[in-house]
């Protein structure tokens, strides 16, 4: 039994792209919390070992190798920081923050290049404003996204991702063009919809669809380096973000589990990146909000195709 269960995980492990995602998804819900499965792997060894069983043990050895070919290269050291191109930082600071003026000190701290934030309101918007402007003298607000940069923006415009059934004033995506000191990268900041787990399994739908808006965008964007930053709502494991892990390079380092704070089981806020490397990702610690911020140095710029 212990082996059957070893070689089942494994199957998944290797195999996550063929479970059916329906009924309810049930593919997207494996992906999102595909390296949790490495805790089966433990809690199997724990029981071989208890069991004196080395077929089981024997067997094991397929997950381990399945897990290990996913996830080890993250645990992998990674680029240096100081040859970082540029540092950004990802963070949905929650509408409901009561502390906007800590979390932009936060977030300011890491000393990004840039800085996105999702769920901007007022008045809370007025305070990361004035609070990250000595050091971020050009930001774009459209909706309730926003991006602050040390860098000149240009070309800012709203992003519709909106889904169908969504009515218009929900606003959770913008592009702009960053002048940075390696040329010129067009940033996108996008807020996907949320998804639900319910007795029928996975609602993600909307977040699929939007998703999809989305990679159109970047599959037309014109400047060669791009760079995504946003809470997508998903895990790059999550078939639902293939409109957009098909095109951008994910992190090659780093797990940072961003979602939720009090026991983050998932990094749904994400940085990806087209013509570049997002070299390494990292979570800042807790603010006012329900996400961990997260921050990624990116490099090759200017030499990738």
């Amino acid at each position: 039994m212990l082996a059957a269960l070893a070689v089942l995980t494994a199957a998944l492990l290797a195999f996550h792209r063929a479970v059916p995602n329906f009924p309810g998804r049930l593919g997207s819900s494996l992906e999102a919390f595909l390296p949790w499965l490495g805790l089966v792997v433990v809690v199997l060894l724990a029981l071989a070992l208890l069991r004196r069983s080395t077929v089981a043990l024997v067997a094991l050895l397929l997950p381990v190798a399945a897990w290990t070919n996913l996830f080890g290269g993250l645990f992998l050291p990674g680029t240096e920081a100081d040859s970082y191109d540029l540092v950004v930082v990802q963070h949905n600071v929650s509408d409901e923050n009561t502390d906007p003026a800590g979390t932009a000190r936060t977030l300011a701290a890491a000393e990004p290049d840039l800085i996105a934030l999702e769920e901007l309101v007022p008045p809370a918007l007025t305070v990361y404003e004035k609070t990250l402007a000595p050091d971020y003298p050009y930001h774009a607000v459209r909706g309730t996204v926003g991006l602050w940069s040390k860098h000149p923006l240009t070309g800012t415009r709203l992003l519709d991702i909106r889904p169908r059934g969504i009515a218009e004033g929900w606003n959770r995506g913008l592009r702009t063009v960053v002048d940075t000191p390696h040329g010129e990268i067009a940033a996108y900041v996008a807020h996907l919809p949320s998804v639900r787990f319910r007795a029928s399994g996975l609602a993600s739908s909307s977040r699929d669809e939007s998703a999809g808006l989305l990679g159109r965008a970047v599959a037309a964007e014109r400047t060669d380096a791009v760079v995504l930053l946003g809470d997508l709502n998903g895990t790059v494991d999550d078939r639902g973000l293939a409109p957009l892990t098909s095109r951008l390079n994910v992190a090659e380092r780093g797990f940072a589990l961003s979602f939720p704070t009090a026991f983050p089981l998932a990094r749904i806020d994400q940085v990806m990146a087209r013509s570049a490397t997002v070299a390494h990702i990292r979570t800042l610690p807790a603010t006012g909000s329900d996400h961990l911020p997260v921050a990624a140095g990116i490099t090759g710029l200017g030499t990738e195709s």
